[in-house]
């Protein structure tokens, strides 16, 4: 055979992965294989291969009997809408795509080179987790991959989707990355599996309950994405990374942006008459960025606060908003780590932030003090202080007690900051505020019950309102809703030279 022949064939033997019955059971699974994940996300024919002909050193077990080439992951790099990405695809046809010596290698290589070019690095795993046979060498090539993942932190932006199993230490590296994306029913993730979990703690509990996509987006938060199947998990990858630089030092996209009428008169009348009736924060977020361009991180987490991408003027940025249809918009320990870890990728990646005000304070109880809401509330409140993007601020209605101060305010370095009209700035609501401070009052009046309005609508007067705030110079303007779109494409196009210096130090202590 010539030495062209022997390329070709070796080539095609890659190719095959685990083979065609491997493949069958993946199909048949309802997910892609490897290259097949890879052909969807990259542009048609931008592929580049490393590493194809890579094969494991163990020789134990038998293992050396059974050799596949490039030894069950893909990795290389290619563009997605014409960008430059490194991307590493596990290929579960072989060897259940556990992690080897060899494997870890490859991983490890394209994402040497993701640093030294500064392009994102995108991980498709789908792995049954160390590979046994290789014992110490394995868990080797997890932590040199784990290292590589915190290298990386800040510096490029990391996307892990989960399309397989993903258990034991296979889980810390998405842990580490900016955001995990899981297919829902084909995908889960746990430290230990419900075998261990049934040994120990004598729960019965199904790989779904336990680490599924569902479980992760809703109660722990793993995950920022459950995606119905595959193909609609690549197509989030790519809409996620039209939002994001290529790397620290790079600015995201500007998308071509036609100005047109900017008044949005919907927002006149979306704060309900009633202080303590809920409205949709979402309804604000479309009404005052580009037309579908909001895209929502940790939908299911945390619902108390939104955060997620969007365009205005067809400009990136972050959006970090309280959510008043649900448990009123209060900050708690879940919503202050959500919104905290959103803002802090803004930060690293150069993502002006608007922050929408409606919070009535902290939740308060046993529950979330024994829990550390001190300690997780401050990360949110250190994530902000410490961005030195271009930070914009609008108060919608409620902005009470030390939530006021977290949410963005002027004093934690906020560029501007708007009010609505309807907005109340305040230590704490009326009513309370009015039981305190003429106790003696009301507890003297014939009628407690009147006198306590009375006092409650005086200090309404005096602080449910944005007034106070703009005398000081902590609120710039008070503006009309409808204006809030016009006002925000004008402060972005006037911060976005922002530079800041900050005092020299090797990093800051976030209250973790």
């Amino acid at each position: 055979m010539d030495k062209v022949s022997v390329l070709k064939s070796k080539q095609e033997e890659a190719l095959q992965g685990g083979g065609a019955k491997r493949i069958e059971s993946q199909h048949k699974k309802g997910k892609l294989t490897a290259r097949e994940r890879l052909q969807l996300l990259l542009d048609e024919g931008s592929f580049e291969e490393i590493g194809m002909f890579v094969q494991h050193r163990s020789r134990d077990f038998g293992m050396e009997k059974e050799i596949y080439p490039g030894d069950g992951v893909v990795t290389g790099f290619g563009t997605v809408n014409g960008r430059l990405v490194y991307v590493y695809s596990q290929d579960f046809t072989v060897f259940g795509g556990s992690l080897s010596e060899t494997h870890a290698e490859k991983i490890c290589k394209i994402m040497d080179l993701a640093i030294q070019n500064g392009a994102p690095v995108i991980g498709l795993n789908d792995s049954g987790g160390a590979r046994i046979q290789e014992g110490v060498v394995s868990l080797g090539g997890y932590a040199d991959i784990f290292y590589r993942n915190v290298k990386s932190s800040g510096v490029v932006p990391q996307l892990s989707a989960i399309m397989g199993p993903c258990a034991g230490g296979a889980v810390y590296s998405p842990a580490i990355t900016d955001f995990i994306l899981m297919v829902e029913n084909t995908s889960y993730m746990f430290v230990t599996g419900p075998n261990v979990v049934k040994t120990v703690t004598h729960e019965t509990v199904t790989s779904e309950e336990l680490g599924g996509a569902h479980t992760h987006a809703s109660k722990s938060g793993v995950t920022h994405f459950a995606l119905a199947n595959e193909v609609e998990c690549i197509d989030h990858i790519k809409r996620l990374l039209s939002y994001m630089p290529q790397n620290c030092e790079e600015e995201a996209p500007v998308y071509a942006y036609e100005a047109g009428d900017e008044t949005r008169i919907k927002l006149d009348s979306i704060i309900p008459e009633n202080p303590n009736q809920p409205y949709d924060i979402k309804e604000v977020i479309e009404e005052v960025v580009d037309t579908d361009s909001f895209l929502e991180v940790h939908k299911e987490y945390a619902e108390n606060i939104v955060v997620g991408f969007a365009r205005i003027g067809g400009r990136s940025v972050g959006v970090v908003a309280n959510q008043p249809a649900f448990l009123a918009g209060v900050l708690d320990i879940n919503s202050s780590k959500k919104g905290a870890r959103f803002v802090r990728f803004c930060d690293a990646f150069n993502i002006p932030l608007l922050v929408l005000v409606d919070v009535p304070g902290f939740l308060p109880g046993t529950d979330q003090e024994w829990h550390g809401i001190i300690t997780n509330g401050a990360k949110l409140l250190y994530a902000l202080s410490e961005a030195t993007v271009p930070k914009v601020t609008v108060i919608t209605r409620k902005a009470y007690g030390g939530a006021y101060d977290v949410m963005n305010s002027k004093h934690i370095g906020a560029d501007l900051n708007y009010a609505w009209p309807t907005a109340e700035i305040a230590v704490m609501g009326a009513k309370g505020a009015a039981e305190i401070i003429f106790k003696k009052e009301i507890a003297e009046a014939t009628d407690h019950e009147a006198k306590w309005k009375e006092k409650e609508m005086e200090y309404m007067e005096k602080f449910a309102n944005p007034y106070g705030a703009a005398a000081r110079g902590f609120i710039d303007e008070v503006i009309l809703p409808s204006e809030t779109r016009a006002k925000l494409i004008k402060a972005y196009k006037m911060l976005e030279n922002k530079a800041v210096s900050m005092p020299k130090r090797k990093h800051g202590n976030i209250p973790l």
